[in-house]
Protein backbone atom coordinates (compact mmCIF):
# COMPACT_ATOMS: atom_id res chain seq x y z
CA UNK A 1 0.00 0.00 0.00
CA UNK A 2 1.20 3.65 -1.35
CA UNK A 3 2.93 5.27 1.69
CA UNK A 4 0.40 8.36 0.78
CA UNK A 5 -2.26 6.11 0.96
CA UNK A 6 -1.66 4.79 4.10
CA UNK A 7 -0.75 8.15 6.02
CA UNK A 8 -4.36 9.89 3.73
CA UNK A 9 -6.42 6.57 5.20
CA UNK A 10 -5.29 7.64 8.91
CA UNK A 11 -6.70 10.70 8.55
CA UNK A 12 -9.83 9.94 6.51
CA UNK A 13 -12.85 8.72 7.72
CA UNK A 14 -16.76 9.29 7.28
CA UNK A 15 -19.09 10.31 9.51
CA UNK A 16 -21.03 7.91 12.48
CA UNK A 17 -23.76 8.10 15.07
CA UNK A 18 -23.57 5.35 17.55
CA UNK A 19 -25.13 4.77 20.46
CA UNK A 20 -22.82 3.64 23.56
CA UNK A 21 -21.72 -0.06 23.33
CA UNK A 22 -18.72 0.25 25.69
CA UNK A 23 -18.08 1.36 29.38
CA UNK A 24 -15.41 3.25 29.98
CA UNK A 25 -13.24 2.08 33.08
CA UNK A 26 -13.93 4.35 35.98
CA UNK A 27 -12.62 7.94 35.73
CA UNK A 28 -10.42 7.39 38.81
CA UNK A 29 -8.06 5.51 36.23
CA UNK A 30 -6.80 8.88 35.00
CA UNK A 31 -4.91 9.44 38.33
CA UNK A 32 -3.04 6.93 37.35
CA UNK A 33 -1.91 6.41 33.96
CA UNK A 34 1.45 4.33 34.17
CA UNK A 35 -0.26 1.81 36.56
CA UNK A 36 0.06 -1.94 34.71
CA UNK A 37 -4.05 -2.91 36.11
CA UNK A 38 -4.80 0.50 34.11
CA UNK A 39 -3.31 -0.17 31.21
CA UNK A 40 -4.32 -3.45 31.13
CA UNK A 41 -8.18 -2.55 31.41
CA UNK A 42 -7.37 0.16 29.09
CA UNK A 43 -5.71 -2.07 25.96
CA UNK A 44 -8.74 -4.96 27.16
CA UNK A 45 -11.42 -2.52 26.11
CA UNK A 46 -9.77 -1.05 23.25
CA UNK A 47 -9.05 -4.90 22.09
CA UNK A 48 -12.64 -5.55 22.70
CA UNK A 49 -14.21 -2.44 20.52
CA UNK A 50 -11.76 -3.66 18.03
CA UNK A 51 -13.79 -6.89 17.71
CA UNK A 52 -16.82 -5.37 17.94
CA UNK A 53 -16.61 -2.60 15.20
CA UNK A 54 -14.15 -3.92 12.57
CA UNK A 55 -14.04 -7.89 12.69
CA UNK A 56 -15.86 -9.33 9.20
CA UNK A 57 -18.57 -11.65 10.84
CA UNK A 58 -17.98 -14.30 7.99
CA UNK A 59 -15.47 -16.92 9.87
CA UNK A 60 -12.60 -15.58 7.85
CA UNK A 61 -10.75 -13.47 10.90
CA UNK A 62 -10.04 -10.65 9.18
CA UNK A 63 -11.16 -7.21 9.45
CA UNK A 64 -13.18 -3.93 7.54
CA UNK A 65 -9.95 -1.06 7.15
CA UNK A 66 -12.35 1.07 9.13
CA UNK A 67 -15.31 2.38 10.76
CA UNK A 68 -17.60 3.58 9.55
CA UNK A 69 -17.24 1.63 6.36
CA UNK A 70 -16.90 3.84 3.10
CA UNK A 71 -17.92 3.48 -0.31
CA UNK A 72 -14.92 1.66 -2.63
CA UNK A 73 -14.12 -0.40 0.66
CA UNK A 74 -12.73 -3.76 -0.05
CA UNK A 75 -14.35 -6.30 1.74
CA UNK A 76 -10.96 -6.89 4.02
CA UNK A 77 -8.16 -4.34 5.02
CA UNK A 78 -4.88 -4.80 3.39
CA UNK A 79 -2.31 -6.85 5.12
CA UNK A 80 -0.54 -4.20 7.40
CA UNK A 81 -3.46 -3.20 9.22
CA UNK A 82 -4.34 -6.75 9.66
CA UNK A 83 -0.61 -7.58 10.92
CA UNK A 84 -1.05 -5.00 13.73
CA UNK A 85 -4.07 -6.39 14.76
CA UNK A 86 -1.82 -9.65 15.03
CA UNK A 87 0.82 -7.79 17.01
CA UNK A 88 -1.72 -6.30 19.05
CA UNK A 89 -3.41 -10.05 19.87
CA UNK A 90 0.51 -11.35 20.84
CA UNK A 91 1.12 -8.38 22.98
CA UNK A 92 -2.39 -8.78 24.92
CA UNK A 93 -0.87 -12.04 25.63
CA UNK A 94 2.39 -11.16 26.89
CA UNK A 95 0.46 -8.55 30.10
CA UNK A 96 1.18 -9.27 33.23
CA UNK A 97 -0.16 -8.25 37.05
CA UNK A 98 -3.49 -9.64 38.49
CA UNK A 99 -5.95 -7.04 36.18
CA UNK A 100 -4.04 -8.67 32.67
CA UNK A 101 -6.10 -11.77 32.18
CA UNK A 102 -3.39 -12.49 29.63
CA UNK A 103 -4.05 -16.25 29.24
CA UNK A 104 -7.22 -15.67 28.26
CA UNK A 105 -6.27 -13.81 24.47
CA UNK A 106 -3.79 -16.35 23.39
CA UNK A 107 -6.66 -18.39 21.51
CA UNK A 108 -7.19 -14.62 20.07
CA UNK A 109 -3.47 -14.96 18.88
CA UNK A 110 -4.17 -18.03 17.51
CA UNK A 111 -6.58 -17.38 15.52
CA UNK A 112 -4.65 -13.87 14.16
CA UNK A 113 -1.87 -16.57 13.02
CA UNK A 114 -4.53 -18.49 10.86
CA UNK A 115 -6.10 -15.74 9.35
CA UNK A 116 -2.89 -14.07 8.72
CA UNK A 117 -2.26 -16.71 6.50
CA UNK A 118 -4.64 -15.80 3.86
CA UNK A 119 -2.45 -12.65 2.88
CA UNK A 120 0.22 -15.62 1.61
CA UNK A 121 0.86 -16.16 -1.27
CA UNK A 122 3.18 -18.78 -2.73
CA UNK A 123 5.66 -17.05 -5.04
CA UNK A 124 6.45 -13.18 -5.79
CA UNK A 125 8.17 -11.22 -8.74
CA UNK A 126 11.48 -12.44 -6.71
CA UNK A 127 10.03 -16.14 -6.97
CA UNK A 128 9.81 -16.38 -3.48
CA UNK A 129 6.74 -16.60 -1.11
CA UNK A 130 5.66 -13.41 1.39
CA UNK A 131 2.45 -11.94 2.27
CA UNK A 132 1.16 -10.21 -0.16
CA UNK A 133 -0.90 -6.53 0.72
CA UNK A 134 -4.34 -7.76 0.01
CA UNK A 135 -5.73 -10.97 0.98
CA UNK A 136 -5.32 -13.99 -1.49
CA UNK A 137 -8.01 -15.78 -2.99
CA UNK A 138 -10.92 -16.67 -2.40
CA UNK A 139 -10.90 -13.41 0.00
CA UNK A 140 -9.28 -11.01 -2.09
CA UNK A 141 -7.54 -11.06 -5.21
CA UNK A 142 -3.99 -10.49 -3.21
CA UNK A 143 -1.70 -7.53 -4.38
CA UNK A 144 1.40 -6.44 -4.38
CA UNK A 145 4.07 -7.43 -1.82
CA UNK A 146 5.86 -5.03 0.27
CA UNK A 147 8.72 -5.79 2.14
CA UNK A 148 8.25 -3.87 5.24
CA UNK A 149 5.08 -4.99 5.07
CA UNK A 150 6.79 -8.43 5.65
CA UNK A 151 9.08 -7.58 7.78
CA UNK A 152 6.69 -6.46 10.54
CA UNK A 153 5.20 -9.67 10.23
CA UNK A 154 8.57 -11.56 10.73
CA UNK A 155 9.58 -9.65 13.65
CA UNK A 156 6.06 -10.80 15.12
CA UNK A 157 6.77 -13.96 14.46
CA UNK A 158 10.04 -13.83 16.45
CA UNK A 159 8.62 -12.22 19.22
CA UNK A 160 6.14 -14.95 19.19
CA UNK A 161 8.83 -17.54 19.60
CA UNK A 162 10.59 -15.25 22.43
CA UNK A 163 7.25 -15.25 23.71
CA UNK A 164 5.52 -18.57 23.69
CA UNK A 165 8.61 -21.07 21.78
CA UNK A 166 6.29 -21.06 19.37
CA UNK A 167 8.83 -22.97 16.16
CA UNK A 168 6.10 -22.47 12.98
CA UNK A 169 6.61 -18.78 13.90
CA UNK A 170 10.49 -18.91 13.53
CA UNK A 171 10.51 -21.18 10.53
CA UNK A 172 7.95 -17.81 9.08
CA UNK A 173 10.19 -15.47 10.32
CA UNK A 174 13.37 -17.28 8.37
CA UNK A 175 11.27 -17.27 4.93
CA UNK A 176 10.34 -13.72 4.88
CA UNK A 177 14.51 -12.84 5.62
CA UNK A 178 14.87 -14.85 2.52
CA UNK A 179 12.17 -12.71 0.38
CA UNK A 180 13.57 -9.55 1.76
CA UNK A 181 17.43 -9.99 0.93
CA UNK A 182 15.93 -11.10 -2.50
CA UNK A 183 14.40 -7.14 -2.39
CA UNK A 184 18.42 -5.96 -2.84
CA UNK A 185 19.37 -3.25 -5.50
CA UNK A 186 21.89 -4.83 -7.02
CA UNK A 187 22.38 -2.26 -9.91
CA UNK A 188 25.64 -0.63 -9.07
CA UNK A 189 24.10 2.65 -11.78
CA UNK A 190 21.95 3.06 -9.83
CA UNK A 191 22.38 6.48 -7.34
CA UNK A 192 22.77 5.27 -3.55
CA UNK A 193 23.60 1.62 -5.24
CA UNK A 194 21.78 -0.84 -2.49
CA UNK A 195 19.49 -1.01 -0.26
CA UNK A 196 15.92 -2.90 -0.02
CA UNK A 197 13.26 -1.40 -2.12
CA UNK A 198 10.15 -0.83 -0.71
CA UNK A 199 7.68 -2.97 -2.90
CA UNK A 200 7.71 -5.11 -5.80
CA UNK A 201 5.49 -3.15 -7.46
CA UNK A 202 6.28 -1.58 -10.88
CA UNK A 203 5.34 1.78 -9.69
CA UNK A 204 8.14 2.59 -6.95
CA UNK A 205 11.68 2.12 -7.18
CA UNK A 206 12.52 3.24 -3.98
CA UNK A 207 14.50 2.42 -1.05
CA UNK A 208 13.29 3.55 2.58
CA UNK A 209 14.65 3.66 5.92
CA UNK A 210 11.30 1.47 6.69
CA UNK A 211 12.72 -1.75 4.86
CA UNK A 212 15.81 -1.50 5.42
CA UNK A 213 16.09 -1.02 9.09
CA UNK A 214 13.50 -3.97 9.81
CA UNK A 215 15.21 -5.98 8.11
CA UNK A 216 18.34 -5.57 10.18
CA UNK A 217 16.63 -5.94 12.85
CA UNK A 218 15.13 -9.47 11.88
CA UNK A 219 18.10 -10.25 10.93
CA UNK A 220 19.19 -9.50 14.33
CA UNK A 221 17.09 -11.65 15.99
CA UNK A 222 17.61 -14.22 13.65
CA UNK A 223 21.12 -14.55 14.23
CA UNK A 224 20.98 -14.40 17.76
CA UNK A 225 18.41 -17.43 17.97
CA UNK A 226 20.49 -19.47 14.96
CA UNK A 227 23.98 -18.18 14.94
CA UNK A 228 23.93 -17.69 11.22
CA UNK A 229 26.33 -16.01 9.65
CA UNK A 230 23.88 -14.73 6.56
CA UNK A 231 21.44 -13.09 8.99
CA UNK A 232 23.87 -10.83 10.44
CA UNK A 233 25.82 -10.48 7.46
CA UNK A 234 22.54 -9.19 5.50
CA UNK A 235 21.52 -7.04 8.44
CA UNK A 236 24.59 -5.30 8.62
CA UNK A 237 24.34 -4.73 5.29
CA UNK A 238 21.11 -3.32 5.58
CA UNK A 239 22.02 -1.13 8.51
CA UNK A 240 24.97 0.35 7.10
CA UNK A 241 22.97 1.23 3.69
CA UNK A 242 20.81 3.05 5.59
CA UNK A 243 23.27 5.46 7.76
CA UNK A 244 25.12 5.72 4.71
CA UNK A 245 22.21 7.32 2.08
CA UNK A 246 19.32 8.06 5.07
CA UNK A 247 20.82 9.29 8.00
CA UNK A 248 20.32 13.47 8.48
CA UNK A 249 22.81 15.73 9.82
CA UNK A 250 21.07 15.08 13.21
CA UNK A 251 21.28 11.31 12.97
CA UNK A 252 18.21 11.08 12.55
CA UNK A 253 16.68 9.31 9.70
CA UNK A 254 14.92 10.26 6.41
CA UNK A 255 12.24 8.25 4.77
CA UNK A 256 13.34 7.16 1.56
CA UNK A 257 15.73 7.55 -1.21
CA UNK A 258 14.83 7.11 -5.36
CA UNK A 259 17.18 5.90 -8.28
CA UNK A 260 18.03 9.16 -9.19
CA UNK A 261 19.06 10.11 -5.58
CA UNK A 262 16.25 12.27 -4.21
CA UNK A 263 15.64 12.03 -0.69
CA UNK A 264 12.25 12.11 0.71
CA UNK A 265 12.71 14.13 4.57
CA UNK A 266 9.92 13.20 6.31
CA UNK A 267 11.11 12.36 9.78
CA UNK A 268 8.03 9.64 10.70
CA UNK A 269 8.30 8.35 14.38
CA UNK A 270 8.82 4.45 13.48
CA UNK A 271 11.87 5.41 11.18
CA UNK A 272 13.47 6.71 14.16
CA UNK A 273 12.32 3.86 16.74
CA UNK A 274 13.58 0.62 14.68
CA UNK A 275 17.52 1.81 14.16
CA UNK A 276 17.33 2.28 18.47
CA UNK A 277 16.53 -1.29 18.46
CA UNK A 278 18.95 -2.57 15.17
CA UNK A 279 21.65 -1.00 17.46
CA UNK A 280 20.63 -2.43 20.88
CA UNK A 281 20.67 -5.79 19.17
CA UNK A 282 23.79 -5.12 17.22
CA UNK A 283 25.01 -4.50 21.24
CA UNK A 284 23.88 -7.70 22.45
CA UNK A 285 25.65 -9.92 19.58
CA UNK A 286 28.79 -8.42 19.00
CA UNK A 287 29.12 -6.71 23.00
CA UNK A 288 30.70 -3.46 21.11
CA UNK A 289 28.91 -0.85 23.58
CA UNK A 290 29.20 2.13 20.57
CA UNK A 291 26.22 0.48 19.48
CA UNK A 292 24.53 0.83 23.02
CA UNK A 293 25.51 4.26 22.79
CA UNK A 294 24.15 4.92 19.57
CA UNK A 295 20.59 3.50 20.54
CA UNK A 296 21.12 5.91 23.23
CA UNK A 297 21.95 8.97 21.39
CA UNK A 298 19.11 8.04 18.70
CA UNK A 299 16.41 7.69 20.82
CA UNK A 300 17.32 11.25 23.42
CA UNK A 301 17.53 12.93 19.83
CA UNK A 302 14.14 11.42 18.49
CA UNK A 303 12.65 12.07 21.80
CA UNK A 304 13.53 15.68 22.03
CA UNK A 305 12.44 16.08 18.45
CA UNK A 306 9.18 15.16 18.97
CA UNK A 307 8.49 16.53 22.15
CA UNK A 308 8.67 19.84 20.35
CA UNK A 309 5.55 21.34 18.56
CA UNK A 310 3.26 18.55 19.03
CA UNK A 311 5.26 16.58 16.60
CA UNK A 312 4.49 13.47 18.46
CA UNK A 313 0.72 13.54 18.73
CA UNK A 314 1.16 14.55 15.01
CA UNK A 315 2.54 11.39 13.71
CA UNK A 316 0.21 7.99 13.04
CA UNK A 317 -0.54 5.98 16.44
CA UNK A 318 0.54 2.79 14.60
CA UNK A 319 3.91 4.80 13.45
CA UNK A 320 4.09 5.17 17.38
CA UNK A 321 3.81 2.42 18.80
CA UNK A 322 6.77 1.16 16.84
CA UNK A 323 8.86 4.02 17.98
CA UNK A 324 8.23 3.26 21.66
CA UNK A 325 8.21 -0.72 21.88
CA UNK A 326 11.80 -0.15 20.12
CA UNK A 327 12.58 2.35 23.35
CA UNK A 328 11.23 0.13 25.24
CA UNK A 329 13.85 -2.56 24.17
CA UNK A 330 16.75 0.04 24.71
CA UNK A 331 15.49 0.47 28.52
CA UNK A 332 15.83 -3.49 28.65
CA UNK A 333 19.25 -2.97 28.33
CA UNK A 334 19.92 0.56 29.75
CA UNK A 335 16.89 1.83 32.03
CA UNK A 336 15.73 5.30 31.38
CA UNK A 337 12.86 6.63 33.06
CA UNK A 338 12.31 9.67 30.37
CA UNK A 339 10.79 6.81 27.81
CA UNK A 340 8.95 5.27 30.17
CA UNK A 341 7.50 8.60 31.00
CA UNK A 342 7.14 9.67 27.44
CA UNK A 343 5.13 6.27 26.66
CA UNK A 344 2.44 7.07 29.37
CA UNK A 345 1.93 10.38 28.51
CA UNK A 346 1.44 9.58 25.35
CA UNK A 347 -0.55 6.54 25.99
CA UNK A 348 -2.82 9.16 28.60
CA UNK A 349 -3.55 11.13 26.03
CA UNK A 350 -4.57 9.01 23.73
CA UNK A 351 -7.20 7.74 26.24
CA UNK A 352 -8.55 10.90 27.55
CA UNK A 353 -8.54 12.68 24.65
CA UNK A 354 -8.68 10.72 21.72
CA UNK A 355 -11.37 8.13 22.61
CA UNK A 356 -14.62 7.98 22.09
CA UNK A 357 -16.54 7.06 25.02
CA UNK A 358 -19.55 5.57 22.98
CA UNK A 359 -18.16 3.01 21.20
CA UNK A 360 -14.20 2.89 22.58
CA UNK A 361 -13.18 3.93 19.47
CA UNK A 362 -10.05 6.18 18.93
CA UNK A 363 -10.38 8.73 16.79
CA UNK A 364 -7.34 11.38 14.92
CA UNK A 365 -7.28 14.62 13.23
CA UNK A 366 -10.44 15.30 11.96
CA UNK A 367 -11.42 12.41 10.89
CA UNK A 368 -14.84 11.44 11.73
CA UNK A 369 -14.64 7.22 11.74
CA UNK A 370 -11.16 5.56 12.87
CA UNK A 371 -9.30 3.05 10.69
CA UNK A 372 -8.72 -0.50 12.24
CA UNK A 373 -4.81 0.27 12.39
CA UNK A 374 -5.51 3.13 14.73
CA UNK A 375 -7.71 0.88 16.70
CA UNK A 376 -4.47 -2.16 16.91
CA UNK A 377 -2.08 0.20 17.39
CA UNK A 378 -3.60 1.94 20.42
CA UNK A 379 -3.99 -1.13 21.70
CA UNK A 380 -0.30 -2.42 21.73
CA UNK A 381 0.54 0.91 23.41
CA UNK A 382 -1.83 0.10 26.56
CA UNK A 383 -1.17 -3.59 26.57
CA UNK A 384 2.85 -2.89 26.27
CA UNK A 385 2.54 -0.68 29.39
CA UNK A 386 0.96 -3.53 31.52
CA UNK A 387 4.30 -5.86 30.40
CA UNK A 388 6.71 -6.24 32.89
CA UNK A 389 10.13 -4.67 32.49
CA UNK A 390 11.89 -8.04 32.25
CA UNK A 391 9.70 -8.78 29.18
CA UNK A 392 10.93 -5.61 26.88
CA UNK A 393 13.80 -7.42 25.62
CA UNK A 394 11.12 -9.53 23.30
CA UNK A 395 9.78 -6.51 21.57
CA UNK A 396 10.92 -4.59 18.29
Amino acid sequence: MPLALRIRLAVLGAATSLAAALVAPPAAEAAAPGDHSTNARRAQASWAALQRWFAVPDGSGLYREQFPVAAGDGAYSYEWPFSQAHVAALDLTGMSGAHSDAASYVDDLAAHDAAQLHYWTPASTTGLPGFASGAEPPFSSGGDLFYDDNEWVGLQDVQHYLQHGDAASLDQARQIFDLVMSGWDSDPAHADPGGIFWTQAPWSQDRNTVSNMPAAELGLRLYSLTHEQRYLDGALRSYRWTNANLRTPEGLYYDHVDLQGNVEKTIWSYNQGVPVGVNVLLYEVTHDKSYLQEAQRIASAALAYYAQGGRLDAQPPFFNSIFFKNLLLLSSVKSDSAVREALVAYADRLWTQHRDPATGLFRFGDAAGTQMIEQAAVTQVFAVLAWSRGDWSQLY
